[in-house]
């Protein structure tokens, strides 16, 4: 699932495009324009992209490693988390000249570039599932929790999912590959065998893997947890709901509009839908939501961890004791409101709301 890989034909297509040509047949669709498209709109985006989601998620790091040591199951998760957005940003400096000019960094860095993308891809929504699912144990398990939400349980199921990352992401590593063609070169997907078998195959995995149970999962912890919450009486759990409800409804508009375009795409493999004007406009589609989903590495920092009361104070005290660029917050307002070392003043003996705050 290299970004690029729609912008162009494949060797093979070429082959067929001329054979066509040569017998007075009808050209098969052509899309000239869409190279063109992707070369002025991508680029600043990426580099966009890259550099707030390399801060973001490198603050986070930061944050985790400094003040929360790691003690949790969350904070294991959210760890992952960040480091499998660090991993997909990383990819993207690359793409991003990839799609302004040509692949100019050879076939090894071809196929370790489109599989950083793919782990990092399928990393990050795994870790935001196992997130889901952390907070359901805490809030809706509570007493469970206390023997589940281990540390030693945080590092073996995150090793667990970083191991069907990979091999999920195994085709992109071993069918990726770099070819020249009318002195521009290229790095994307190619099979082959069984080409339309291999893409529809790969386009339904992104579907299922990448949306339909990560989904399934969110909607099943978070309305449990709503319900839960219905009967706690504690002052954060309005809060908490606008959490829930931010996580479910930006994870849905940043990725369901590419995963409905891609399943579209994959009907065009299957020759279900046959219109060539359908076929560009789907292409240029691909393209524009790809990018936005983009989008949702940058924003986990915020929504996991800047809304959260706890890491607003931990970062500011990393404010505060940093130099250099970050020596001015030292006399915002803010700085002043919030002590890494105060504790919670909505501190109760409920076990639930001590996990519906550990939560936040």
């Amino acid at each position: 699932m290299n970004p690029t890989d729609t912008a162009d034909t494949t060797p093979d297509e070429s082959i067929y495009s001329n054979y066509y040509l040569y017998e007075n047949i009808a050209k098969p669709c052509t899309k000239e324009g869409l190279k063109a498209f992707g070369r002025l709109f991508l680029p600043p985006l990426y580099s966009l992209v890259f550099l707030f989601g390399l801060l973001g998620n490198s603050v986070v790091v930061l944050v985790l490693i400094k003040y929360k040591r790691l003690k949790s199951m969350t904070d294991v998760y959210l760890l992952n988390l960040a480091v499998s957005d660090l991993l997909f940003v990383l990819s993207l400096p690359f793409w991003g000249y990839y799609a302004a000019d040509q692949w100019v960094f050879g076939e090894g860095l071809c196929k370790i570039v489109s599989w950083m993308y793919l782990v990092g891809f399928y990393g990050g929504i795994f870790f935001i599932t196992l997130m889901s699912i952390d907070r359901y144990l805490a809030i809706v398990h509570a007493v469970f929790s206390l023997r589940a939400r281990t540390l030693t349980y945080g590092v073996i199921t995150s090793v667990a999912t970083w191991t069907v990352a990979v091999f999920a992401s195994l085709p992109g590593f071993l069918f990726s590959t770099c070819y020249t063609e009318r002195n521009h070169t290229y790095c994307k997907t190619q099979y082959s065998l069984n080409s339309t078998t291999w893409k529809v195959l790969t386009s339904l995995e992104i579907n299922i893997l990448g949306l339909v149970v990560p989904f399934g999962v969110m909607l099943f912890c978070y309305s449990l947890i709503i319900r839960t919450l219905q009967h706690c009486k504690n002052e954060k759990k309005n809060k908490a709901v606008r959490m829930i409800f931010a996580v479910v409804v930006l994870f849905l508009g940043f990725w369901t509009p590419y995963n409905v375009v891609l399943f579209l795409e994959t009907l065009v493999q299957l020759e279900v839908l046959q219109d060539c004007a359908l076929e560009k406009y789907l292409d240029y589609a691909l393209q524009a939501t790809e990018a936005l989903a983009f989008i949702h590495c940058c924003l986990n920092p915020v929504i996991y961890f800047f809304l959260g009361e706890k890491f607003r104070k931990y970062i500011i005290q990393l404010f505060k004791t940093c130099r250099g660029p970050f020596v001015l917050c030292q006399y915002c307002g803010l700085l002043q409101i919030y002590s890494a070392d105060t504790p919670s003043s909505s501190y109760t003996q409920s076990t639930v709301d001590h996990d519906l705050r550990d939560a936040l």
